[in-house]
């Protein structure tokens, strides 16, 4: 197999490859804008990744959405995130869903932020008496 010409386009590679029998392009596009992650507090403990992300679609384009679980317990820890394709979408999501009701609870919505830094916690074994 030959690797061929590599040529760039805006936001695509065009990577040509060969064979001694024939050759074929590939195209690999990427896209530079990045998905703006929203933080949802307040959903019922009932929710599913699918409610969450049909409820968002009306302001736009959702990237994903998924629920926070516990990790011992596998249930809903009332919150989640979705990632909305543009910022003017996010923004349209916050407008749509920011203090406003979903299936008996208000939601809270607004940018997420990064998760802080914690102290690592000191371990210790439980004490059996």
């Amino acid at each position: 197999m030959y690797y061929g010409i590599v040529r760039g386009y805006s936001r695509s590679y065009k990577v040509c490859l060969g064979t001694r029998e024939g050759s074929f392009t590939i195209i690999i596009q990427f896209s530079s804008i990045m998905a703006i992650k929203l933080y949802v507090g307040g959903l019922p403990y009932s929710t599913t990744d699918t409610e969450l992300k049909d409820a968002f679609v009306p302001a736009g384009d959702v990237v994903s959405a998924s629920i926070v679980l516990d990790r011992e317990t596998r249930r809903s820890r009332g919150f989640g995130f979705v990632e909305m394709e543009t910022e003017e979408m996010a923004n349209a999501a916050i407008d749509l869903w920011n203090d406003k009701e979903f299936n008996g609870r208000r939601l809270t919505v607004n940018i997420a932020r990064p998760k802080e830094d914690r102290p690592q916690r000191e371990f210790r074994p439980k004490q059996q008496w």
